[in-house]
């Protein structure tokens, strides 16, 4: 732990170096805001890039190179604002999720339950993968949900944003980004020419969670099943917003602590039995009997130094982020307008009252209150909803996504180490992950259609 006096340090050089990292920070959102999305054409499907992925990419070349390191202490700057910015990327989710509300309510147990699918595909069977694999405690992180962006929120508020699991979460949301779509293109297809499910409980698990590969498994239903199009596009889009909604209860509440105790569980006797690849002495290891004691001491040193958090005033934090989003939103938008300033005002409002509410009942966490406050503020039953999600609405979710993902891209120099250890075996979890998750929301979809019609 750290001392008073390196904590006040810490406090200090946060405040005096957001500057520069807010700098890089907002040109490289600007930039790869204004280039807009990339569609790879692959044939059997493609694949989006979308500018919060470049974002994260540019962000970690930066953070990597040699030229002109990028200090340990900016790093960590840039991990802190991550921790604010998933803040007002779940205050934007949340006036997503309150004009649907009313379709939740009217939605029937053969949409609510698909939920148990994604729950058990994730946790019950990618967790177990990434444990044999020695992903260590990233393992957490990268198979409690496919929920994509809130997931960043519910495990940075948990773990924080220097954790392993939320490296998990990372690494599990960029292989998600460029494969995922592509890999339930090939699932679903497979699947839907087996005709032994319903098209409507095949479309019921499409909703992962995620927009693009929710519109890649639809469509590939859709070409196996043409006479039932509007439907199929109709059962997947509330799916995947029913999955959207209760994601971020179930995740919070549900899911994350689950696979928090599934892995201590099955890593229980871990230490008894076989040696866990995660730690230093076991990754010294393969450097051979000479020099490991040295490596040994270097993998200490970077994972001391990328541990420990520099603490930045809250004011502070909201304001440069507020100016990142005002110029990314304003690219995004190809417009500067009081609209936009407006939507911020009720985002960083939002977020305040978040982070009231949640000091003082002090068992509900700051994202629980953000999420069901703006949702019940943007929904129908809200006098004000037309107004607020009229301003809200003028911000570009993906804006925000950009800027948290840039941020994360710069703070991940300090985390290689680390990083390089889940490496390729986020490949497989990935890929068992979204195929678990998809399956077995058929299956329960296929099931209570018959119950329930």
């Amino acid at each position: 732990m750290s001392s008073p006096t390196t904590a006040a340090e810490d406090r200090v050089a946060g405040s005096r170096q957001i500057l520069p990292i807010a700098a890089l920070a907002l040109v490289i959102a600007l930039v790869v805001q204004a280039v807009g999305q990339l569609d790879i054409d692959l044939g059997i499907g493609s694949v989006i890039v979308f500018p919060m992925v470049w974002g994260l990419i540019l962000g970690l070349l930066v953070s990597v190179q040699k030229v002109r390191p990028l200090g340990i202490r900016l790093q960590k700057v840039a991990s802190a604002l991550v921790g604010v910015a998933v803040m007002l990327l779940v205050a934007r989710l949340a006036f997503n999720i309150g004009p649907s509300l009313p379709t939740l309510v009217k939605a029937g147990p053969a949409l609510l339950l698909q939920e148990i699918g994604h729950l058990l595909g994730t946790v019950a069977l990618a967790l177990p993968l990434a444990v044999a694999l020695r992903l260590g405690k990233a393992t957490v992180g990268a198979t409690f949900s496919l929920d994509r962006e809130p997931s960043f929120a519910m495990v940075s508020e948990r773990y924080g944003p220097d954790s392993d699991q939320y490296r998990g979460v990372l690494a599990m949301y960029v292989f998600g980004t460029m494969f995922g779509a592509v890999f339930i293109t090939l699932l679903t297809s497979l699947v839907s020419n087996w005709n032994i499910f319903d098209p409507l409980a095949l479309a019921m698990g499409a909703g992962v969670g995620s927009g693009s590969m929710m519109a890649a498994s639809s469509a590939s239903i859709v070409a196996a099943y043409p006479g039932h199009e509007e439907a199929i596009l109709g059962m997947a889009a509330v799916s995947n917003l029913i999955t959207t909604i209760l994601g971020v209860y179930v995740g919070i509440y549900v899911a994350l602590p689950l696979a928090d105790r599934f892995y201590r569980f099955l890593t229980r006797r871990q230490d008894t039995r076989t040696p866990d690849t995660t730690t230093p002495e076991a990754l010294s290891a393969s450097d051979g009997p000479t020099d490991g004691a040295a490596a040994n001491r270097a993998f200490r040193e970077e994972v001391a130094a990328a541990s420990g958090e520099i603490r930045i005033p809250l004011w502070l934090s909201l304001g440069v982020l507020t100016v990142l989003g005002l110029g990314t939103a304003s690219v995004a938008a190809g417009t500067i307008g009081w609209d936009i300033v407006g939507g911020y005002a009720v985002l960083l409002g939002l977020v305040l009252l978040g982070l009231f509410l949640a000091k003082v009942s002090r068992k509900i966490s700051a994202i629980v209150w953000i999420t069901t406050v703006g949702a019940y503020a943007s929904s129908p039953w809200f006098f004000a909803s037309d107004s607020l999600n009229s301003l809200v609405g003028s911000v570009d979710f993906l804006s925000i996504a950009t800027i948290m993902l840039t941020l994360a891209g710069l703070s991940l120099g300090k985390d290689l180490p680390l990083l390089r250890h889940i490496g390729w075996k986020i490949i497989p979890v990935g890929l068992v992950a979204i195929s678990a998750s998809f399956l077995l929301s058929v299956v329960i979809a296929e099931f209570t259609l018959g119950v329930w019609g």
